[in-house]
This record gives structure tokens, C-alpha cells and sequence, in this order.
């Protein structure tokens, strides 16, 4: 057997085997945090520490659920939005008491992910249709983006909603403060091009990191912490001053906020306790997912636990007044990336991050909020890339439509109403290509086992919205067998579909088993990716046979 195939220990044996390359992964993870969680904090609406909270949280309490191996539990950009509305919406212009009342609105969604956990709904994050959540978390990319913006040039937006914001950009521009333009524009020119250069050295470097060595001299050399003004060609006055400073209070204990339930079973609060749990935990279970893909030891996270992990920590955090939690995708790659052997990564991430902000505040509090600005456009470029938009087009023209149909509803509503949105155009596709609604949400399959294969015969549809019944039925199949998924009688099968059982494929085999797609090969593609939408002809679906239509 090989050292590779040797999976790490767990626990206390886990710790005395590993601890030297989770200690390293974890001192790395949290000078990429760092910056992070102060930046999401910023743009969520909540003091710059809330985010410190929130990651500690993480590391320190909710890496002992177990429920995941090498993800790292914090604030995620895709949770701004949602942050930023719940104290804007709730607070009706009082920011300090939106603040209080969204974190009631975090604590109760807390609870109801711990329960999603404990009903075992991590099985849920099959149900979403993959463009409507692309289309969702561009939409998020997008929005912060836009917002940001106005940090990043140093001036005020006139309006809170998206689109009228977009339109105030040229204007802001036209009114940029020089001196905080200069610190941001250095921040995006880091960001953006130190990935592309090719030296391995440099890339062993987190961007955000230097990032912050660069502006905080800028910041000193401006001198941010004095109120001034100053002229800029000689006849334009600008004034900078420390609210363009990070603040953090001198003491870390007189920052913990409690939260105000007197709104939480209000309609406005009934909103955003779902969104915080719906998109939250939808998030969450993706990003675990995907980073179980690049586990180097094929691990996989027990879904059900990681929710209920991530409720705890999220109930903790709302009562503290800390942030929002997920499992954070770019945050964990890098600890995969770091050398990370098991979740003791996580815990020392999240003690780097208490130890730092309870004894060194005077540091952060020279961080530019340009910087931090930067940082967030980044990470709403990548959100919204037009990659993205290429690669959902490569899947199929109706997987752009749905894409861009859940970017501008979310755009012109909300997130719920945007993901909703993508849902139901995608179940109006699927009614167009001819499938009946009584089989929308109720697949139809026979299991048998011939020559020693165990067959699943797929009958005549499996899309997004009936596939949770299917992968139930497959995850009680003996491991370690021959799993043959038949298609001969299926009239339609969607992305969605495909692409998750193209990672089932990879995780049974992985185990041991052997698991075969057939009868695909009969099928129209409906774009030119592999896991496109596949449809029979109206002539093939008609002699079928066995088959109820």
C-alpha cells in the first residue's frame, strides 16, 4: 500500500500524526482569511470583526462535528447580499439595530439548519438545477461588485438598490478621491495579475496577502489616520481621514453584540431567516462537495453532520454578533493547496485568527478599506466571469437562458425569488421537450440484478427535479458492485442529472465498484458539453417500449 493511500488519522491521533502540516496549512489559510473576513464584514453591513467571530467559530467549535475533512468553516461572499439587505431592510435606516435584529435572524436560521442536518437533507443540494445556482452566485459576484465599487474610487453611493447603482458608477468615477483610488487600483492590479504570472514561487504567495503588505504603507504614506485635505493638480480638494481605516475595538470582548428578536417572526424577518438557511446551506453543501473532489485522499463529508456543524456554528455566531457561515470554497482549495491532512487545519486557522485580532488590532485597524474593496470586486469577477457564461453555454443554449433569466430576476429582486425564477423556467423547458407533469417530480426506475450487474432501468425521464428519489435508491445499493445506470428507455435527461452522476461514477469507483452510464449513446445532445441535456426524437420516443408516457 502506498503512503498516499494511507488515509490520515482522525482526532487527538490525528493531530500527533499531522500536526506539523495542519499547523502550516493553517497559519497559511488564515493570512488569506484574514483580509477576507474583514472585507465581507465590511461590505455585509456588520463591524469588521463580526467576520473574525464567525471564522473562529469555525475553526474552533464546528471543525468538531466531523462533518468534513480539509473545508474551512467562515463568512462567504456569497452571503453578503443577503447580510447587507437583512440590516438595511430590518434596521429601516438604523444600522446598528438592523445589525441586531439580523443577527436574530442568524441564530434562528442556525437552528434551522440543524435540523436540516438532523432530518439528513443534505440529500437537497441535488434538487438545484446547476445553472439557476451558477446564474445565482454570478448574480451575488455582480452584486457585490457593483457595491464595492464606490468603496474601492472613495465615494458614497446616492441609492442601496443594484441596478440604480450601476447607473451611479460613470458618476462616481467622475468624483473618485485620487489618494484612495490609487490604494484600490494597486490592490486589483495584484490581484489580477499575480495569479498569471508562472513562477512557482510566486504562486506559493496568497495575492491578498500582498495585497495587504502593500496597502497599508500606501495608507501610512497618505496619512489615513489624520482627517485632512489636500489638493490634487492644484485646484481640486479631497479630504481622507480614518473612516477609510478599518476600525476594530481596542478591547475584543466589548465588540460581542447581542441579537434583537423582537423582529424575528415578522414577515421581513421570516424572509431572511430562509434566505440565510436556503442559501446558506445550499452554498455550503457545494462547496463541501466540490472540495471532496480534491481531497488527495478521496475522502467524502458526511453532509447531514457538516449541516448540523454549520447550524451550530451559525446559532454561536448570531448570538455573539458574528456573521453568517459556510463551508468557504476559495479558503479550503487553499488548504488542499497548503498540504492540510485532516480538520485540525481548520482549528488552528480559526485560532491564528482569535489570537491575531485579540492582540494585534492596532494592525488591522492601518488596512485600507480600498484594499479590502479590491478584494471583494476580485471575488465578484470570478463569480461573474464571462467563463462562466462560456462554460453554462457549452452546456446548452436553454442552460443560458436559465443562467441569465436567475441573474436578472436576482439583479431586479432577490435571491430567493432569482433562484425560484431559474426553478421554474427550467421546469417550463422540460415541459416543452415533452415531459408530462406527472413524472416531473417522480422518476421512474426498475432495479434488477442480471449477470451479477446490479440494472437500473431509467424510464423515460430523470431530471433535476425527480433525481433525489433516484440517488436515495443508488446510495442503498451494496457498495463495492457493478452498477449498470440503463438509459435504453429514457426519453429525456437533463444536465443536472448527468453531471451528478458523473461524480457518483468517480466517488463508487473510487470505493472499489464499477459503475456504468449506457444507452446515451441513442440520445440528442443538446450542447456540446459532455454532461449536456440528452433528448431522444419524438420517432424514438413513440416505439419505446415499457415505458408509461
Amino acid at each position: 500500500m502506498t503512503t498516499k493511500n494511507i488515509l490520515p488519522k482522525t482526532g487527538i491521533q490525528g493531530l500527533k500524526e499531522n500536526w506539523k502540516s495542519d499547523i502550516m496549512s493553517g497559519f497559511l489559510v488564515f493570512l488569506i482569511a484574514l483580509p477576507l473576513c474583514l472585507g465581507i464584514s465590511m461590505a455585509s453591513g456588520f463591524p469588521p470583526v463580526s467576520g473574525i467571530f464567525t471564522a473562529a467559530i469555525g475553526g474552533l467549535i464546528v471543525s468538531f462535528f466531523g462533518g468534513s475533512n480539509l473545508t474551512i468553516k467562515g463568512p462567504a461572499a456569497g452571503l453578503i447580499v443577503i447580510a447587507l439587505g437583512a440590516v438595511q431592510e430590518l434596521g429601516n435606516g438604523d444600522a446598528f439595530r438592523g445589525y441586531q435584529l439580523a443577527l436574530a435572524c442568524i441564530v434562528v436560521a442556525g437552528i434551522l439548519q440543524i435540523a436540516f442536518g438532523l432530518l439528513r437533507s443534505g440529500i437537497l443540494s441535488d434538487f438545484f438545477p446547476s445553472a439557476a445556482v451558477h446564474g445565482m452566485l454570478a448574480a451575488i459576484g455582480i452584486i457585490i461588485a457593483t457595491k464595492q465599487i464606490f468603496t474601492l474610487v472613495g465615494v458614497k453611493a446616492q441609492s442601496t438598490e443594484t441596478l440604480e447603482m450601476m447607473s451611479e458608477i460613470p458618476s462616481a468615477f467622475s468624483h473618485y478621491n485620487p489618494e484612495i483610488l490609487i490604494i484600490g487600483m494597486v490592490s486589483l492590479m495584484i490581484l489580477f495579475g499575480l495569479p498569471l504570472i508562472k513562477n512557482k514561487y510566486v504562486k506559493m504567495i496568497p495575492a491578498p496577502l500582498v495585497v495587504i503588505l502593500l496597502a497599508i504603507p500606501m495608507g501610512i504614506f497618505f496619512d489615513l489616520e489624520h482627517e485632512h485635505s489636500y489638493l490634487f493638480l492644484d485646484h481640486h480638494e479631497y479630504t481622507v481621514g480614518p473612516r477609510f481605516l478599518v476600525t476594530l475595538p481596542d478591547n475584543l470582548f466589548s465588540a460581542i453584540t447581542f441579537p434583537d428578536f423582537s423582529q424575528v417572526f415578522s414577515g421581513t424577518g421570516i424572509k431572511y431567516i430562509i434566505m440565510f438557511a436556503l442559501v446558506g446551506s445550499l452554498e455550503s453543501l457545494l462547496s463541501s462537495k466540490a472540495i471532496d473532489g480534491l481531497d488527495p485522499y478521496h475522502r467524502k463529508s458526511n453532509m447531514n453532520r457538516d449541516l448540523i456543524g454549520v447550524g451550530v456554528g451559525n446559532t454561536i455566531a448570531g448570538l455573539i454578533g458574528g456573521l453568517p457561515m459556510i463551508s468557504e470554497i476559495v479558503r479550503s482549495s487553499a488548504n488542499i493547496n497548503n498540504g492540510a491532512k485532516t480538520w485540525w487545519s481548520n482549528v488552528f486557522h480559526g485560532l491564528f485568527l482569535l489570537v491575531f485580532v485579540a492582540f494585534f488590532p492596532f494592525v488591522l485597524h492601518k488596512i485600507p478599506l480600498a484594499a479590502l474593496a479590491a478584494m471583494l470586486i476580485y471575488t465578484g469577477f470570478r463569480l461573474a466571469s464571462p467563463k462562466e457564461f462560456y462554460n453554462t453555454y457549452a452546456v446548452g443554449k436553454e442552460q443560458l437562458l436559465i443562467f441569465i433569466t436567475t441573474i436578472v430576476v436576482t439583479l431586479a429582486t432577490d435571491l430567493l425569488v432569482g433562484i425560484a425564477a431559474g426553478i421554474i423556467l427550467k421546469m417550463i423547458i422540460h415541459l416543452l421537450n415533452g415531459l408530462p407533469l406527472k413524472v416531473m417530480f417522480k422518476p421512474l426506475f426498475t432495479i434488477s440484478e442480471i449477470d451479477g450487474k446490479v440494472v437500473v432501468d431509467v424510464l423515460h425521464s430523470a431530471v433535476f427535479s425527480n433525481y433525489i428519489k433516484l440517488k436515495s435508491a443508488l446510495d442503498n445499493l451494496p457498495r463495492k458492485s457493478h452498477i449498470v445506470i440503463d438509459f435504453q428507455n429514457s426519453y429525456l435527461i437533463d444536465h443536472t442529472v448527468l453531471e451528478s452522476l458523473a461524480h457518483y461514477k468517480s466517488d463508487y469507483e473510487r470505493e472499489g465498484g464499477l459503475f456504468d452510464l449506457v444507452g446515451l449513446e441513442d440520445m440528442k445532445q443538446l450542447g456540446k458539453h459532455e454532461y449536456a441535456a440528452r433528448k431522444k426524437s419524438k420517432e424514438q420516443k413513440a416505439i419505446i417500449k415499457g415505458t408509461v408516457f
